[in-house]
Order: structure tokens, then C-alpha cells, then sequence
């Protein structure tokens, strides 16, 4: 599929239609008494600009476990159209091994080697327990890169860089694993140890620099966004210093990068996309 990169989209344009997703997240949680933190970049956003980091252009929230997997489980009655809960517990050829909150009205294609369509989106990230034992602990995430890398290059478009030699470690993945066999095999390692269980606990996508002790999410606590109020970590400062050191500081210019979607469409619901261009949605 080749399609013109339409990266120069207005950030300003997609960030107002983001923040109605999250709206919608927070009535969903609070009505059916799920915990959610405001997290990452949104959490720095809300932290030091009140909203939207100038440049980022998603949104990051966490949910321990056993509300996030109480949300997936009911997502089809509490989300209401067009927003809807993605994952790989709904979508087999899903490469990411944490949940979205999507607008179906849209149409984002995050990279060109990726062939899946998705909406606009807030990322959830289930946040498990970990080991207090640093080198279990080690050992343990070692195994969980190992094989969240080979569902990278499983859900990549193997002949990205052409068909030579650099296509056939993607080549072998493909033909030995399945999607869902790598995402069953992440999803039990994200899945050994029990949230309730740990003193620390792990937002997996950030793979070491994830950990943190429990205490630091607390009870959520409310914090102004774009005006309005969400829930984020307890011990916002705590947090984010250890994920970032100097929160307050922004980067130099030259790091100031957003996403740079490869293609966006807000007007175009992604299942049409799809339909044009020929692409199967499991």
C-alpha cells in the first residue's frame, strides 16, 4: 500500500479532538468505579502546562490491572459511539500488547511498514506487578523484550527496507509465529505478577524505566487538563522525576518531536479506510 505522508496535520486541530475521549474515559471509570492515572507525557503535561504538552499529540493514561481488564470486558456496553476500546483482546491482527481508546470516525496510520489502521486514540497501559528483587525482576524483563521485539517485527511489513537480507529475520518471525501467538506469550509475561500482590508495580511499555512503587499512584488525584479535571498519580512530583529528572524544564527545541503520524484522516472512519484500500480488519 503506498500512500502520500500526511504528517504536517494541525496539532492544535487534533489535540481538541482528543480531549473528548479522555472526557468520555474519566465518566466511564468514575461511573463504574474503575481507577485510572493520568500517565507519561500527559501526566508532565497536566503537571507543567496544565494540558497538552505544546508539541505531543496523544494521550497516555494507566489502570492497574484488574480495572483495566474490567474495562475490556465490558467495553462494548460502557464506550459509546464513535469511541471504542481496541486491543489484542478484540483484534488479531493487533500489534501493540496494550489496549486504545479509538474514535472510529477517524483514520491514523502511525508508520508506513504497519499495516493497521486505527482511529485516533488515547493509550491505556495495564499496569502489573513486579518483583522487589532486582535481579528477578531483571531476568524477568529481559524474557518480556525478547519477545515484545519479535511482535514488533511480526506486526511490521517485513520487506520494509526491500527484499534483501535485511527482510528475512522479519521473514523467519513471520512464518514461525502468529500474531496472537506472540501477543498470548507477552500477555502472560505482563500477567505473572498480581498487581494487588507488589510493592512495585510496572508500566511495561517503558520496559525498566515502567517501574515504580506502588505508593507513588495512591489514590487518584484530581489535575487540571485543558480545563478540565482528571485523575492522575498521587505523587505527581515523585513521579516524575523519576521518569523524567528536571520535569519542570522543557527539552531544547530540537527535541521537542511530535508523533508525526504517517497518515491522518479525521474525517474518514478507519473501517472505510480499509474498505478503499483493501486492508481485512480481524
Amino acid at each position: 500500500m503506498r500512500l502520500i505522508n500526511t504528517a504536517n496535520y494541525d496539532i492544535k486541530t487534533l489535540q481538541a479532538r482528543l480531549v473528548p475521549m479522555l472526557e468520555c474515559i474519566d465518566k466511564v471509570c468514575r461511573e463504574h468505579h474503575l481507577r485510572y492515572y493520568l500517565w507519561a507525557g500527559t501526566m508532565l503535561g497536566a503537571v507543567r502546562h496544565k494540558g497538552f504538552i505544546p508539541w505531543d499529540d496523544d494521550m497516555d493514561i494507566c489502570m492497574p490491572r484488574p480495572d483495566y481488564d474490567l474495562l475490556l470486558a465490558h467495553c462494548h456496553e460502557w464506550m459509546p459511539a464513535p469511541f471504542e476500546v481496541v486491543g489484542p483482546h478484540n483484534r488479531s491482527d493487533y500489534p501493540y500488547p496494550f489496549a486504545k481508546v479509538e474514535d472510529s470516525s477517524t483514520t491514523v496510520l502511525e508508520r508506513p511498514d504497519f499495516n493497521f489502521p486505527e482511529g485516533i486514540y488515547v493509550d491505556i497501559f495495564p499496569i502489573d506487578g513486579i518483583p522487589s528483587d532486582k535481579a528477578v525482576a531483571t531476568k524477568h524483563l529481559k524474557k518480556y523484550k525478547f519477545w515484545r521485539h519479535l511482535l514488533f517485527f511480526r506486526g511490521r511489513d517485513p520487506f520494509k527496507h526491500g527484499k534483501g537480507p535485511r527482510s528475512w529475520w522479519p521473514l523467519l518471525i513471520h512464518k514461525m509465529y502468529s500474531l496472537q501467538q506472540l501477543q498470548d506469550k507477552v500477555q502472560r509475561l505482563m500477567t505473572q505478577y498480581k498487581f494487588d500482590d507488589c510493592e512495585q508495580v510496572i508500566d511495561y511499555d517503558s520496559v525498566f524505566r515502567g517501574i515504580v512503587a506502588k505508593k507513588i499512584l495512591g489514590e487518584p488525584k484530581e489535575y487540571e487538563f485543558e480545563g478540565k479535571m482528571f485523575l492522575g498519580v498521587s505523587d505527581a512530583h515523585q513521579y516524575l522525576t523519576e521518569m523524567y529528572g528536571d520535569y519542570m524544564t522543557p527539552p531544547p527545541k530540537e527535541k521537542q518531536i511530535q508523533h508525526n503520524f504517517y497518515y491522518i484522516n479525521l474525517e474518514l472512519p478507519y473501517r472505510e479506510f480499509a474498505k478503499q484500500n483493501n486492508i481485512t480488519i480481524a
